[in-house]
C-alpha cells in the first residue's frame, strides 16, 4: 500500500507553495494546466486523500480558535477555557468551544465541524471514550494537514504536538506525604479507570510516596469509579468495609462526596479521616469541613495553551520543514484547609 501523503509534502517535492498544491487540486483557474497536471499526477502516484479536515490553513485564517473539552461539570475545564479565552481575546482571536461528553464521536465530529473552515487551530484535552479506544486517528489527520493542535491536561503521547500539563504525579506524592506526616498509616486512593492518563499519574506518585515511606500498597485501599454515571453506593460499601484513615481523591467531586459518606458513617474529619482532592473549585471552598485541595491553576493552563497556539499561528511554524513542538508543565499548589490536620 501505497503511504499516505499530505499537501505539504506534495507542495516540497514539487518545489510549489502548499496554496499552489490546493488549488491545483480542486481545479482552480489561477493555477496553469501543466502544473494542475503534475500536482494531481502526484497526489493520484502517492494515493492522496482529501478529507473534512483537510484544509490548508493558509487559505482560510479566520481569526478563530477551536477548544474541545471533555465536560463543563468540572470546576477545571472551565478554569482552563476562562484563560483560554482572555488570552485570545486579548490578541484578537475569537474561542469557539465545543463539549465531547467524553465520547470519541462526539469529540470526532466537533472537529471535524470546526475545522472545515471554521477555525485556525485547536485547543482540547481528549475524551474519556479517546483514551478508552485508543484511536487517535483524527487528531494525526489535523497535525499532518498542517492545522495547530495543543492538547492540554488529558494528552497523547503518540501525538507530536505542543502540550499543556500538570505535574501529576509530584503533586499526588507531596499530597500523600502530607497525610503520611499526619500520622496516616492507611491512606486511600479514589480514582478513575487507568486510560485516564492524569488519574493512572496521580496514583503512580500515591503509590510512590507509599513506598518511600516504608507502606505496602493495599489494593483494597484503591477505590476506582466509573466516570459515567457515579452512584454513592460504591463509596457507601468501600467505606462501610474498609479500613483507612485518609484519603486522596483525584477530583472534588469524588472527595466532597467520599467525605459526605464516611461523616455519615460517624467518622469524624480530619481527626478520624484525613481528605484530599484535585481542583480548587468552589464545592472544596464551601464543603463542611472545607477541602484540602490541589489547585490546577486552569487559568493559568488556559492562557499557556492559548498563547502557544497563537504564536503558531502568527509565525505559521506549521509550514516550516523541520517542527518544532514544546510540553509546558504547570506546578501545581496545595491549599491546605480543615479536612486535614493543619501541623
Amino acid at each position: 500500500m501505497k503511504r499516505k501523503i499530505t499537501l505539504k509534502q506534495i507542495a516540497r517535492e514539487l518545489e510549489v507553495s502548499i496554496s499552489t498544491v490546493s488549488k491545483a487540486l480542486k481545479d482552480s483557474d489561477e493555477i496553469s494546466a501543466d502544473t494542475k497536471q503534475k500536482v494531481k499526477a502526484f497526489a493520484k502516484l502517492y494515493n492522496y486523500r482529501p478529507n473534512n479536515i483537510a484544509l490548508s490553513l493558509k487559505n482560510r485564517r479566520t481569526k478563530n480558535i477551536g477548544v474541545v473539552i471533555p465536560d463543563i461539570v468540572h470546576h477545571f475545564f472551565t478554569t482552563v477555557f476562562r484563560g483560554i479565552e482572555k488570552y485570545a481575546n486579548e490578541h484578537g482571536y475569537n474561542v469557539v468551544v465545543c463539549v465531547s461528553d467524553e465520547s470519541y464521536e462526539k469529540e470526532v465530529f466537533n472537529m471535524e465541524l470546526l475545522a472545515n473552515g471554521s477555525i485556525d487551530g485547536f485547543i482540547m484535552s481528549v475524551s474519556a471514550e479517546t483514551q478508552q479506544k485508543n484511536d487517535f486517528s483524527h487528531l494525526k489527520e489535523v497535525m499532518e494537514q498542517g492545522i495547530p493542535l495543543v492538547l492540554f491536561d488529558r494528552v497523547i503521547d503518540e501525538i507530536e504536538c505542543d502540550k499543556v500539563i500538570m505535574n501529576d504525579e509530584e503533586i499526588a506524592y507531596d499530597a500523600t506525604v502530607k497525610m503520611l506526616a499526619e500520622g496516616k498509616k492507611k491512606i486511600a486512593l479514589v480514582t478513575t479507570e487507568s486510560y485516564f492518563n492524569v488519574s493512572e499519574k496521580r496514583a503512580e506518585g500515591y503509590k510512590r510516596a507509599l513506598t518511600d515511606h516504608g507502606i505496602a500498597h493495599d489494593e483494597r485501599l484503591t477505590l476506582v469509579l466509573p466516570y459515567k454515571e457515579l452512584e454513592e453506593k460504591y463509596i457507601e460499601d468501600f467505606v462501610e468495609n474498609e479500613d483507612f484513615d485518609g484519603v486522596l481523591c483525584v477530583n472534588e467531586i469524588f472527595a466532597v462526596l467520599f467525605m459526605a459518606l464516611a461523616q455519615k458513617k460517624g467518622l469524624k474529619v480530619p481527626e478520624d479521616v484525613s481528605v484530599i482532592g484535585f481542583t480548587d473549585g468552589l464545592l472544596s471552598r464551601y464543603s463542611t469541613p472545607a477541602l484540602t485541595t490541589v489547585a490546577q491553576h486552569g487559568e493559568k493552563m488556559g492562557q499557556v495553551a492559548a498563547k502557544m497556539l497563537i504564536e503558531k499561528l502568527e509565525n505559521e511554524i506549521g509550514f516550516h520543514e523541520e517542527e518544532v513542538y514544546r510540553t509546558e508543565i504547570i506546578e501545581a499548589t496545595l491549599i491546605e484547609r480543615d479536612s486535614t490536620i493543619n501541623k
